[in-house]
């Protein structure tokens, strides 16, 4: 059975326009122009079954990062239909939803709780988060008193034992020190073993080949190309006449 499908995909924002004098402004409010409108997203169409690991290339700006908003239900398409089935973690604004006001612990609880998890999966879960996330000592400090890096360990700790079926990755893997970073690969090497889907966007070849089996290459918001990874890798890489990023 299929746990990820896009038919037709389109995304439409509205570009914001720039600065202009009170005159303007004032004539335009009162005889408003239609929006400009372009596409983040356009006709894009895949499918994910299980064990399928999809790394996403393309310049900034190419829509990796809205088709990930897309998969994860935190944005919705103007065109086509998205189907997904299976728990979801989406790792793209790690700490984003912490409450600066609140300790480590009662962020841990909350954030779990908005991803899905009950009070008593939770207390479970609860001290295998805190290891893995290497700040024990710091849980009963304000987030507001972390350093970014402690905040981005914390967040991918509880994301990572929500037992995803299905993980988003945006550019977030340089978590911490290279100890913990190596940490974090591991474990969503380990999520990739049993089968769960991945969908990585990144700049990075070694993580891309290191997590991926298949490849999608945008360009403003439409599909160049897509198939085996190296093959999409190579085209793209062709394309920019360089090799994406090593580090």
């Amino acid at each position: 059975m299929l746990a990820v499908r896009l038919d037709n995909v389109s995304k439409l924002y509205s570009r914001r326009r720039s600065r202009r004098f009170l005159r303007s402004a004032l004539s335009g409010w009162m005889r408003p122009a239609p929006h400009e409108q372009f596409h983040a997203l356009k006709n894009v169409s895949f499918s994910l079954a299980e064990g399928d690991s999809l790394a996403l290339v393309g310049p900034n700006g190419a829509g990796k990062s809205t088709l990930l908003s897309v998969v994860g239900g935190l944005s919705w398409p103007e065109e086509g239909t998205v189907s997904v089935s299976g728990h979801v973690a989406a790792l793209l604004e790690l700490g984003s939803g912490f409450h600066q006001d609140l300790t480590g612990a009662e962020n841990v609880r909350l954030n779990a709780a908005l991803l899905g998890l009950s009070r008593k999966q939770t207390n479970a879960r609860f001290d295998q988060i805190v290891e893995f996330s290497g700040i024990a000592e710091f849980m009963d400090e304000p987030i507001r008193t972390y350093s970014a890096g402690m905040t981005m360990r914390l967040a991918f700790s509880v994301a990572m034992h929500v037992e995803p079926e299905i993980l988003l990755i945006d550019e977030v893997l340089a978590v911490g020190d290279q100890a913990f970073q190596m940490k974090c690969t591991g474990k969503i090497l380990e999520l990739k073993d049993e089968g769960k889907i991945l969908v990585c966007a990144s700049h990075v070849t070694q993580t891309l080949r290191l997590l991926c089996n298949r490849a999608i290459w945008l360009d403003h918001g439409q599909v160049v190309e897509q198939g085996a990874l190296s093959q999409v890798l190579g085209a793209y890489e062709a394309s920019t006449g360089k090799a994406i990023s090593h580090e």
